[in-house]
């Protein structure tokens, strides 16, 4: 159905036409010389020594875990609260996911405490995932991994240029992964960017990305070498220039559209907090830059009515709503391996959080407009 106000609104216009054009007129279209640039400006964006573009997240993700040395039968502690791509590439080495519980319905990330009592001799890693582009609580999770000698990644796809003490998301741990799907804040359809200050592991995720080859075709073509040699077995994670051109424009726009939804959120703030009573708003008195990459709401007990009831007055209405996200361990292939860690705040929050809209084109009107849709429908 067409929505009057939909969940998210894609921001292209000439500039990302224009750039897939003249990729497509350059005659290189697949890895090639658009991936350094996009590769170059991200790193720069967020002041780290090394990016390097993928296929999407989820692979961003496998790189970051094989790279690493995660391996079978290793524990990762892992949040429920996320995209089944985060414990999907725990899995994809062998590795077993161990899930934490969030710290309350006013902060969706994984809490630092329950982290701890997690790691058994098992533990090789921990993995985090900024929801909404808010920050874990990093200080205290790098201080855990450095008194136990586990690895950070960060799963940062929601957080493109979020700060946590004045650090850029995905630039703390070990290695960032960034996803470019089409609804993120940066968007080329499929794609995504691994980032780490490493020399060594950028290297060993270079060779990775591209089959273990020590040089790729662009590379070749351009006269670096006729021949190559396979040194370590490798993946086909490569992004193409076409998206990579797409990436490039996206960033020039970021700063401005990020700017934009730091307004909205507040418009959203000020019409909320008058319901308080009704719903919890995840962190509402946050104070640093963050991408605000989607509005979550949780209903309280208070709310009679079921998520689904409300999802679908308020559709009916014409605003589009979604939800972020179905808790991962009760899905059919994760449930063997549910630990005896309590669950029970992630529970509540899947089966109530609503993901209202939230995109830079929003006006102050549209969010009031949002937000009575929502109370009229609970009510």
């Amino acid at each position: 159905m067409s929505y009057k106000i939909p969940l998210f609104d894609l921001n292209f216009d000439d500039a990302e036409i224009n750039a897939v054009v003249q990729t497509i007129k350059s005659g290189w279209i697949s890895t090639g010389p658009q991936c350094g640039e996009f590769e170059r400006m991200f790193a720069d964006m967020l002041g780290v020594e090394h990016a390097l573009s993928v296929a999407n997240c989820t692979t961003a993700l496998h790189l970051a875990f094989d790279a690493l040395d995660i391996k079978e039968g290793d524990e990762v502690i892992c949040p429920s609260l996320s995209f089944v791509a985060t414990v999907n590439a725990i899995r994809y080495v062998g590795a077993i996911p161990v899930f934490c519980d969030v710290s309350s319905c006013e902060d969706l990330n994984m809490a630092p405490l329950t982290i701890e009592k997690l790691i058994s001799p098992k533990t090789a890693a921990i993995v985090v995932m900024h929801f909404a582009g808010f920050p874990c609580k990093m200080n205290e999770i790098m201080d855990i991994a450095k008194r136990y000698n586990l690895k950070v990644i960060e799963d940062a796809c929601h957080g493109p240029l979020s700060e946590y003490e004045g650090k850029k998301l995905g630039t703390i741990g070990d290695v960032g992964c960034f996803s470019f799907f089409s609804n993120k804040n940066i968007s080329t359809g499929e794609g995504g960017m691994i980032v780490t200050n490493n020399g060594e592991l950028s290297e060993k995720l270079k060779l990775k990305r591209s089959h273990g080859m020590t040089t790729m075709s662009y590379q070749r073509a351009s006269g670096h070498s006729t021949s190559y040699d396979v040194v370590t077995l490798g993946y086909n994670y490569r992004m193409d220039d076409m998206r990579a051109a797409l990436g490039i424009e996206q960033l020039k726009k970021i700063r401005q559209d990020l700017n934009r939804r730091a307004e909205v959120r507040g418009w959203y703030l000020e019409e909320l907090l008058k319901y308080s009573h009704l719903l919890y708003i995840p962190f509402r008195d946050h104070k640093d830059f963050c991408s605000n990459y989607i509005f979550p709401v949780i209903l309280k007990d208070e709310v009679a009515k079921s998520r689904e009831e409300v999802r679908d007055e308020m559709h009916k209405r014409g605003v589009q709503t979604s939800v972020h996200y179905p808790a991962i361990h009760r899905f059919s292939i994760y449930q063997d391996f549910v630990n005896t860690s309590d669950l029970s705040i992630t529970e509540y929050v899947a089966d109530r959080e609503i993901t209202l809209p939230m995109y830079a084109g929003l006006t102050k009107s549209k969010v009031a407009e949002v937000v009575n849709t929502l109370i009229s429908a609970i009510s």
